[in-house]
C-alpha cells in the first residue's frame, strides 16, 4: 500500500530529495561528527575519523578541569536570570497590547518594540557602550550628580544586570508575537459574556486570557528550560572581558576559547556534547512535568 502511494506521487518525493540531502549533510552529519569527536583525541593529520579513540578520557579531563565548576555555575545562573526577568514581561506586554482599543496605537507600539530584535548583538553592545561606558550618558549624569563614575562595563557586580537587561530589551517585543497570535485565536464571545456577567479586566485576564494561552506558555517555558546551559555566548563574547571572567565566562565562551584559541578540539567538543545532552534531558523532564501538572506539553 505504501509503495503504491510512493509510485503514484513519485514526483513529489523526487522534489523532496534536496530537502532530505540538506538535513542529512548540514544537520544530522555534524551531530554524528560531534558525538565521534568527543571520544577521540583530535589530530590535524588524522582528522576526525583518523584520530585515535580515547573513550571517556575527554569527559574525565573536562570534569576535573579547574574551570568546569565556575563555567557551569555562571551558565546556569545567567540562564536562570534570563528566564526570571525575560519570560514574564512578553506575556504581560502581549496582554496589554491585546487590550488596547486603538489599533493604530497598537501597530505603532508593536513596531517600536519589535525593532531591537533585528539589531545584531554588535549594535546592541554599541548602544550599551554608549550608555554605560566611562564617558557614556549614564556616567555623565553620575558625574553631574555625584562627581564620580561607575565602571559598569568592567565591574563584576554590574556585568550580569547589563547582560540580562540588554538581552530582555532586545527580545521583549519579539517575544510578544507568539502570545499575541494565541490571544487573537481566543473566542471574543467569551469576553463579551464575561463583561455582561460583571467581570472586570483582571478577572477576564485571569479566567479567560491566561487559560487561553496556557499551552503556549507551557510550550515556551519547556523550550527555555532546555536552554538552561545556553546562556547567549554571542552576547557574552562581546560584553565580557578579563575583568569579568569570574562572573561572565559561560560554556559557549569557554568552548570558543578552548576549541579555537587553544586548539583543544576534542575537549571543547566534549563540553558541547555534555551541554546538548543535558539540555535534552531537561526538555524531557520539563515536558513530563508540564503534562503531569499543567495537562499539556510539547508532545
Amino acid at each position: 500500500m505504501v509503495w503504491k502511494k510512493i509510485c503514484k506521487h513519485w514526483l513529489l518525493y523526487v522534489l523532496f530529495i534536496p530537502v532530505i540531502v540538506f538535513f542529512i549533510v548540514f544537520r544530522y552529519y555534524p551531530i554524528i561528527l560531534q558525538a565521534v569527536l568527543a571520544f577521540k583525541e583530535f589530530t590535524l593529520m588524522g582528522g576526525i575519523w583518523g584520530s585515535p579513540w580515547v573513550g571517556l578520557a575527554n569527559f574525565k579531563q573536562l570534569l576535573s578541569h579547574t574551570d568546569f565548576a565556575r563555567v557551569l555555575s555562571n551558565t546556569i545562573e545567567i540562564s536562570l536570570l534570563r528566564l526570571l526577568f525575560g519570560f514574564f514581561p512578553p506575556i504581560i506586554l502581549a496582554i496589554l497590547l491585546f487590550d488596547l482599543t486603538s489599533s493604530k496605537f497598537r501597530r505603532i507600539s508593536q513596531t517600536i518594540l519589535y525593532i531591537p530584535h533585528f539589531f545584531s548583538w554588535v549594535i546592541i553592545y554599541a548602544i550599551t557602550f554608549s550608555m554605560f561606558s566611562n564617558l557614556g550618558l549614564v556616567n555623565q549624569i553620575s558625574i553631574w550628580l555625584t562627581g564620580e563614575t561607575i565602571p559598569f562595563l568592567t565591574s563584576e557586580s554590574w556585568f550580569r544586570p547589563l547582560l540580562v537587561g540588554s538581552g530582555v530589551w532586545k527580545e521583549l517585543g519579539w517575544g510578544t508575537i507568539i502570545y499575541l497570535a494565541g490571544l487573537t485565536a481566543l473566542d471574543p464571545s467569551l469576553y463579551e459574556a464575561a463583561k455582561m456577567d460583571g467581570a472586570g479586566p483582571f478577572k477576564r485576564i485571569w479566567h479567560i486570557t491566561l487559560p487561553g494561552i496556557a499551552p503556549i506558555v507551557v510550550f515556551l517555558f519547556t523550550i527555555q528550560i532546555g536552554n538552561i546551559l545556553y546562556a547567549g555566548g554571542e552576547q557574552v563574547l562581546l560584553y565580557y572581558s578579563p575583568a569579568t571572567y569570574s562572573v561572565g565566562d559561560v560554556i559557549d565562551t569557554w568552548v570558543y576559547r578552548q576549541g579555537l584559541a587553544q586548539l583543544q578540539y576534542s575537549l571543547a567538543t566534549a563540553m558541547s556534547l555534555f551541554q546538548s545532552l543535558f539540555g535534552l534531558a531537561l526538555v524531557l523532564m520539563a515536558n513530563k512535568a508540564a503534562r503531569k501538572f499543567a495537562g499539556t506539553g510539547i508532545w
